[in-house]
């Protein structure tokens, strides 16, 4: 009895032992039972008779493992309920550790049973299609004294004897999809000067983040050609789409998740066919659901009319593409980016972005050569078709790109304004803003000069640069923290806010609100622009859009007035009324006024002017003039509560971090 003691204490430890090394064991999964474990305990003359027994836990695909006692005999049992397929093994005959014993089946799927240590086969109790349950006894296996077995791991599947044989063939599929097994494809766009659509993924995402969806999906034109020529020159059906991180080591892995669409045009020049169409609206509905930013590459010619394997539409008006990507303005930045040639739905996608990007290479239009010619309405190059100096004028292109790899750093530092605050900045000595107004306020000045000594250093980037050119927009940073810019350029019509500069900052207002970035606006400004020119680019409306889109600015803002602040059109660089900003104030040389000074003075004193003539007039209206210019001096609306402050100009970026920053609990 001490003896059996000895050995169940001896037992106890050594599952203790493994327990602790992330083995789970129980008395019930063990396989022998109490009765054949006294009845072999004898032949165990010391502790080098059971050298290690581990009783695995329960359903992880593991017999036995351990050295058994020379004379052991061990029940072999089902692993799970099924028939019985193969009989591998006969009775006195002699296995191996890992041979296969036994075959069952159970729905459609095969588990071997193998033998856990080298012995000779003691009884059969099974035949082939025999419906066994689990544990059900199949063959009892006695230990062979020779064996001389390591531990061995036995598993319930088919062990095979090296890679699976359906790899290869996914290894070979995969290579006709990428770039290796395209070369005449990529040697083509190579010559042209371009990168490839995979190329630009490469150098857009982080390292092996990239997780693709329908990689293996072709143009639908099976009726039209063979599968073969299909896999290589459709491939991916012209469109890459997936998700990655971007710009995870300054923002981290909880900023860095995107979702990527990047046209191919080596595939039947970048045209949205049947699946190219179902892959955009899955990663798009992928990028709803899980409210991840988007990066486009837009390069293609529209739509595709020789998928003829579909037969299921006539006009395919009822897709979503457009529905989903629309409806994600306000929900997720959407970037877009551009090279070469863009047409048709292309174009449509590309000026739905919140931001757009396009390389001095890109020509960009509603539709390509022959749907114009087609509509009877001429024959064009399709270099003559929306090319970027046009485009960049007009307001369809927020940044212009040296070339793909510029556009591609351009866009990761775009989104990089909605991904968070960066720890490592630098800034410019803010006392220089001290020197940078004339003394003269009929001079002008840079007013950039001035945003890029306010701003992180190298951190402002300009939207819209040669659109609307009255009022600058971008974004920059603040100590690390990303915010908004808007500010009048007073080289251009004085800094007068004109039709298309209204709508200009219109949009940019509207995006900046959508996603909570807060606004600097530095005002310098006559008013708005009026005239009948004006009136014929249809100020009235654009100009109180304007108004609207400040009045509904959700996001903190900070009005710094530099100079001039005069009528509506200072108000609506302060979103409307100067008690929206969540902090104003002036610099020493600010002046305010309902309307321009000349036009106050000329229409306030009318009846003083009309009386007298000559040098006498103009000496009148220079004394009125200089009186209306210290009434409206900053200290003066400061004194009268219309603004929050007068500051010296280098506390500019101190009032504005607070003011832009501070939240409330």
């Amino acid at each position: 009895m001490r003896l059996i003691a000895a050995h169940y204490i001896f037992l106890g430890s050594i599952l203790r032992l493994k327990a602790l090394k992330g083995y789970l064991f129980s008395f019930r999964d063990c396989k022998l039972s109490l009765n054949k474990f006294l009845l072999y305990l004898p032949n165990w003359s010391s502790i080098g008779g059971l050298y290690r027994l581990i009783i695995p836990r329960e359903g992880a695909g593991i017999n036995y493992v351990g050295k058994l006692s020379m004379s052991a005999v061990i029940d072999i049992k089902a692993p799970v309920e099924g028939v019985i397929l193969r009989l591998e093994s006969a009775l006195q005959e002699q296995v191996v550790e890992g041979q296969t014993l036994a075959v069952l089946e159970v729905m459609k799927t095969h588990f071997s049973v193998l033998a856990p240590f080298s012995g000779v086969i003691d009884a059969v109790t099974c035949a082939v299609g025999d419906t066994v349950q689990r544990d059900a006894l199949l063959f009892a296996l006695r230990a062979d004294p020779k064996s001389r077995s390591t531990d061995a791991v036995i598993a319930l599947g088919q062990r095979g004897g090296g890679e699976h044989s359906s790899i290869g063939p996914l290894a070979r599929r995969v290579s006709e999809s990428v770039d290796a097994g395209r070369v005449d494809q990529v040697a083509k766009r190579h010559q042209r000067g371009h990168r490839t659509a995979r190329e630009n993924l490469a150098d857009l995402v982080d390292g092996d983040s990239f997780i693709e969806y329908g990689q293996f999906a072709l143009a639908a034109q099976r009726n039209r050609e063979g599968i073969s020529s299909l896999k290589t020159r459709t491939a991916a059906d012209g469109v890459i789409t997936g998700t990655a991180k971007i710009n995870r080591s300054l923002y981290g892995d909880g900023f860095a998740d995107v979702a990527v669409v990047i046209n191919d045009y080596t595939v039947l020049a970048g045209t949205q066919g049947f699946f190219h169409h179902k892959k955009i609206d899955r990663i798009l509905q992928v990028a709803s659901r899980r409210k991840l930013p988007i990066v486009m590459y837009t390069e293609g010619g529209g739509g595709r009319p020789g998928d003829t394997d579909v037969n299921v539409q006539i006009a395919g008006l009822n897709i979503t593409t457009w529905l989903v990507w629309s409806q994600l303005a306000g929900i997720v930045p959407r970037i877009a980016v551009n090279h070469g040639y863009c047409f048709a739905g292309n174009a449509a996608l590309f000026g739905g972005a919140d931001i757009t990007i396009a390389t001095k290479h890109s020509f960009i239009g509603m539709a390509g050569p022959a749907m114009i010619e087609g509509g009877g309405l001429g024959v064009f190059d399709a270099k003559k078709i929306g090319p970027t100096e046009v485009n960049a004028g007009n307001g369809v292109i927020d940044l212009v790109a040296d070339d793909e790899a510029h556009a591609t750093a351009l866009a990761k530092q775009v989104l990089g304004y909605f991904q968070g605050q960066i720890i490592d900045w630098q800034v410019a000595d803010q006392t220089r803003l001290h020197s940078m107004m004339p003394e003269d306020r009929r001079f002008t000045y840079d007013v950039r000069a001035i945003i890029e000594v306010i701003a992180d250093t190298g951190s402002f980037l300009e939207i819209q640069a040669g659109y609307a050119a009255g009022i600058i927009v971008g974004f920059m940073r603040i100590e690390g923290r990303p915010c908004a810019l808007m500010a009048n350029d007073n080289r251009v019509l004085g800094g007068a806010v004109g039709a298309e500069s209204a709508i200009k900052a219109s949009r940019f207002l509207s995006l900046c609100s959508s996603f909570a970035i807060p606004l600097l606006s530095l005002c310098d400004t006559p008013g708005f622009m009026v005239g009948p020119d004006s009136e014929e680019q249809g100020a009235a409306r654009k100009m109180a859009d304007l108004f609207t889109a400040g009045a509904n600015f959700t996001a903190p803002l900070v009005t710094i007035f530099l100079r001039k602040a005069y009528g509506l059109g200072a108000m609506a660089m302060a979103g409307s009324s100067f008690v929206k900003p969540t902090y104003s104030a002036a610099w020493p040389m600010g002046e305010f006024g309902s309307m321009g000074l000349e036009g106050a003075v000329k229409l306030g004193f009318k009846h003083e002017l009309a009386a007298v003539e000559g040098d006498e007039r103009e000496a009148l209206f220079n004394v009125l003039l200089k009186s209306l210019y210290e009434q409206g001096q900053a200290i003066e609306a400061a004194e009268f509560l219309e603004i929050d402050a007068v500051i010296e100009p280098s506390h500019t970026r101190r009032v504005a971090y607070t003011g832009l920053f501070s939240v409330g609990r």
